[in-house]
């Protein structure tokens, strides 16, 4: 996996941008840091962007929480964000897969930006590197990939 972070896109300013972050409340000292550098590094490259920010349980929970907004409201793009620590036994790796999936599927559903940053690390000291540093921040990672996907999105005429 690459160690740079990903180019900043172009500021959009559009009022017409509305972002759904779906976090989970598990491992919330990372999923919390997270969020806090999503949210701000949007409010740099989407100044005048709606987020609205749904917090669920797990990470397991993520997919329903984004299908139903994808479903009823209408969101430039759905952030989702969580950290899975893989343990002694397969659980996390099943959890990791069917959340992907999930996520994918949605994405290509809806024809809308489904970010995908619901890691799945080893140890604690690879989400501490992702999710609390400045470096390697995958919270700040998910904003510009959104906004880069909105503005790809707009481009090619979804939002006709």
């Amino acid at each position: 996996m690459s160690q740079a972070l990903a180019p900043k896109p172009r500021v959009l300013t559009s009022g017409k941008n509305r972002i759904a972050i779906v976090a989970s409340q598990f491992n919330e000292k990372y999923t919390d840091a997270l969020v806090e550098f999503c949210v701000d590094e949007l409010s740099s490259v989407m100044p005048q962007a709606r987020v609205d920010l749904i917090r669920v349980p797990g990470a397991y929970e993520i997919p329903l929480a984004t299908k139903l907004i994808l479903k009823n409201e209408n969101p430039a793009a759905v952030i989702c964000l969580g950290v899975i620590i893989e343990g002694e036994t397969a659980h996390a790796d099943l959890i990791a897969t069917s959340v992907t999936d999930s996520l994918l599927a949605m994405s290509l559903q809806y024809e809308v930006p489904v970010i995908h940053e619901v890691l799945l690390v080893e140890t604690e000291e690879q989400a501490r590197a992702r999710c609390l540093g400045t470096e390697l921040n995958r919270g700040k990672d998910a904003a510009n990939a959104a906004a880069a996907m909105v503005e790809v999105s707009r481009e090619l005429g979804r939002n006709r």
